[in-house]
């Protein structure tokens, strides 16, 4: 789902970002994961089933208002050591692109090679258990002059230095839904510099009705959404200096809108959970501002050969059984049950570390867990990645002159 509405909004991030973009105008800021407000006129709006086809679906919709590339997963070392990542990025547009105009209409001026209506930013995050410490970065910069950006064939997502993309072209077609060659990962931060190889070995999985994830009963609040539950992951990581092999599991979602959560939705809760016989388990709990969880939240099972089921509000049920306070004093879930009475599933997962909190705008925490409990009986166990997005509060602008001062870089 992901990778935010209201209280998560990156308003100082992007709004600054749009004042140095070059546009004529800026619409109201863009947020974190899907949104917050009316989709301005002129973006494409998710609002009924659409085909897919892939590769052509891993690549960019600039037609839509904002899309995300969300990448992460657990990894060992022959050492034995275990390390989680997350690696996203984010594509915002500032004004929807101008209608064609007619063959005979003189094309206008050049604009200047700085103009762009398109901002894009990446988050990179190392949890490194042994050492028990959690670090991220974030980048932000213009499409303009190659300083960012996303193509299709072959994929391509980067922002400076950081990046996702095919180790060579894909071949085009609707049922193609794994990539028939492997994707490489490459980011760094200070102290951790990343490069992975991710192979998928599960087909996309198409969240929702088709692939239409609605978030709210508002028209145009949804997205196109769906997920490669399991990326078999290899490469090394360089931690200060030294490199470290590592191999593992990832979780690719993509999800592309221009749409917003209704006004009394104020975050969610994500979970996705690889299990150890081979089934996958996505979950969003939509939050809204009385504190309840929203009808619109939902997910997906999925079994070992692939097959998906939907899940509603109503089939799964969560239970908080421990918190984690950072040091503002912003309270986070920390540690759940989740059960699935229909599929017979009874899971428990906790954070391998208590402070995975990336301290962006918005803040939000996004960490690895570690999951067992039991499937129609049999005892089952496992890894992945939680979300928590709205529970901290909005800091002043003065906290993120260091993201601003990124852009352009």
């Amino acid at each position: 789902m992901r990778r935010a509405r209201a209280p998560a909004v990156i308003r100082v991030a992007i709004a600054g970002a749009a004042a140095c973009a070059m546009v004529s105008a800026a619409p109201p800021p863009a947020p974190l994961r899907p949104w917050s407000g009316a989709a301005p006129v002129g973006f494409a709006q998710a609002l009924t089933p659409a085909t897919f086809a892939f590769p052509r679906d891993h690549g960019p919709h600039p037609q839509f208002r904002q899309e995300w590339w969300y990448v992460s997963g657990n990894l060992d070392a022959p050492s034995g050591e275990r390390l989680g990542f997350e690696l996203t990025f984010f594509r915002f547009a500032l004004e929807p692109a101008p209608a064609a105009a007619p063959a005979a209409v003189p094309a206008p001026a050049p604009a200047s090679a700085w103009r762009t209506r398109q901002i894009y930013m990446a988050h990179f995050a190392v949890t490194d258990l042994a050492a028990g410490r959690f670090r991220f970065a974030r980048k932000l910069s213009r499409e303009a002059l190659g300083l960012a950006g996303a193509q299709t064939a072959p994929l391509r997502v980067w922002v400076d230095d950081w990046s996702l993309e095919e180790a060579a072209a894909g071949t085009e077609g609707a049922a193609q839904a794994v990539s028939p060659v492997p994707w490489r990962l490459r980011a760094a931060q200070p102290g951790y510099e990343l490069e992975l190889t991710l192979h998928p070995v599960a087909p996309a999985v198409l969240n929702g009705e088709a692939g239409l994830s609605r978030k709210s009963g508002e028209p145009g609040a949804a997205t196109y959404y769906y997920s490669i539950p399991r990326l078999a992951v290899h490469g090394r990581l360089i931690r200060e200096g030294h490199p470290l092999r590592l191999e593992g599991l990832a979780w690719l979602d993509r999800e592309w809108g221009s749409g917003a959560l209704s006004a009394q939705e104020v975050g969610w809760d994500w979970f996705a959970l690889q299990l150890n016989d081979g089934t996958a388990l996505m979950f969003y709990a939509l939050r809204d501002r009385d504190g309840g969880r929203d009808a619109y939240s939902a997910g997906t099972w999925i079994e070992a050969g692939g097959a998906a089921r939907p899940l509603s509000n109503a089939e799964v049920a969560i239970e908080v059984t421990s918190h984690w306070t950072n040091a503002q004093g912003d309270r986070y879930p920390s540690a759940w049950r989740l059960r699935v009475p229909a599929l017979a599933l009874d899971l428990a997962a906790h954070p391998v570390l208590a402070d995975q909190e990336l301290r962006t705008t918005p803040r939000y925490w996004e960490g690895a867990v570690d999951v067992g409990g039991t499937r129609q009986g049999v005892s089952v166990s496992g890894r992945g990645y939680v979300e928590l997005v709205g529970y901290a509060q909005e800091r002043s602008r003065h906290d993120e002159t260091g993201v601003l001062g990124r852009l352009g870089r």
